[in-house]
């Protein structure tokens, strides 16, 4: 049978619980809709509560038994990066000693992914560490979405599921209507060329572009020159996440000057950390095209801002591993 109930705390804090075999909870304080998830899995909302304590510390209680369940966390570690970060070490650490069969980490958004090498002397790489916490916290396994680069997946001691969240936004292009005649795919900078490559392929092999641009340190971006041609062209930036979009909008002018007519902008984590609204709303993009992996709040709203929801990928991928099933089938 199906126990289940809602509660809201400090962030919106929910348990989905199926018989003794599954339970999914989820401690969201973002726009990705749990309802959607639930509906598509055939589950009902269920209970956690997280508070904070006078001193600000994080307290943790299942509201209902997950002994001898699957558990499945789902937190993204969005600003406020540590606090979201904290809670989900914590709810991993209850479930576990709440005698939780499995815990999977469900990260829609990896916080600190683009710490994962040292790019100058005495830094830390902190994606490591996070993975470390997570894997130490007592989580089984982690499933995430578009992580900044593959090789974080080996910063975790325990089997990781990366969720490519590209099948969502081909389908919005596709009901677009743009003729892949017209079409070229752009990666905003080299490291990226591989994510442009294979979305590029599953648009009847479009052309590929290459925004070549040097960094002159965080958050900073100066774009130098264009490999490929867009002339004519209706250009289709990838990328995992757009920050402070300076990359982005340097990107969309240089094509624009280059000879495209149109330029779109398509990323998984719509992170918009100022000045980026203001860049993205200059007129220089037909339209962003993002996800809904980490909130973004009414008030940075613009006209050419789109919001795709990942909740049915998500439960899809999550009963394939509750099932033991394949998940790279998915993306294929």
């Amino acid at each position: 049978s199906l126990s289940l109930s809602l509660s809201l705390s400090l962030s919106l804090s929910l348990s989905l619980s199926l018989s003794l075999s599954l339970s999914l909870s989820l401690s969201l304080s973002l726009s990705l809709s749990v309802k959607e998830i639930a509906w598509y899995m055939g589950l009902e909302l269920g209970k956690i509560s997280i508070k904070r304590f006078a001193d600000g510390e994080v307290y943790v209680q299942l509201k209902e038994s997950v002994r001898g369940c699957d558990v499945f966390l789902v937190q993204p570690t969005c600003t406020p990066t540590n606090e979201n970060l904290m809670e989900l070490l914590i709810m991993v650490d209850a479930c576990r000693r709440a005698s939780a069969k499995k815990v999977t980490a469900v990260i829609p958004y990896f916080g600190y992914a683009r710490a994962d090498r040292k790019a100058q002397g005495r830094e830390s790489i902190a994606a490591k560490l996070v993975a470390n916490l997570i894997t130490e916290a007592g989580a089984d396994r982690v499933l995430a979405c578009d992580l900044h680069s593959g090789q974080s997946m080996g910063y975790f001691d325990v089997p990781v599921d990366h969720v490519y969240c590209q099948p969502v936004i081909l389908d919005y292009l596709a009901s677009k209507s743009i003729s892949s005649k017209d079409l070229v795919v752009v990666s905003p900078d080299v490291g990226g060329v591989a994510r442009a490559r294979a979305f590029a392929k599953k648009l009847s092999d479009a052309p590929l572009a290459i925004v070549d641009k040097r960094r002159h340190g965080h958050n900073v971006a100066e774009v130098m020159n264009l490999i490929g041609d867009v002339k004519g062209k209706v250009a289709v930036m990838v990328d995992d996440m757009i920050d402070t979009a300076g990359t982005i909008v340097k990107g969309a002018a240089l094509l624009h000057e280059e000879g495209a007519c149109e330029v779109y902008a398509c990323c998984t984590h719509a992170v918009f950390s100022p000045p980026a609204i203001e860049r993205l709303s200059s007129g220089l993009l037909q339209e962003v095209i993002v996800t809904n992996t980490l909130p973004v709040a009414e008030k940075n709203y613009f006209p050419q801002l789109t919001i795709l929801s990942v909740a049915n990928l998500l439960g899809e991928t999550i009963w394939r591993v509750h099932d033991d099933s394949s998940v790279s089938s998915i993306f294929l």
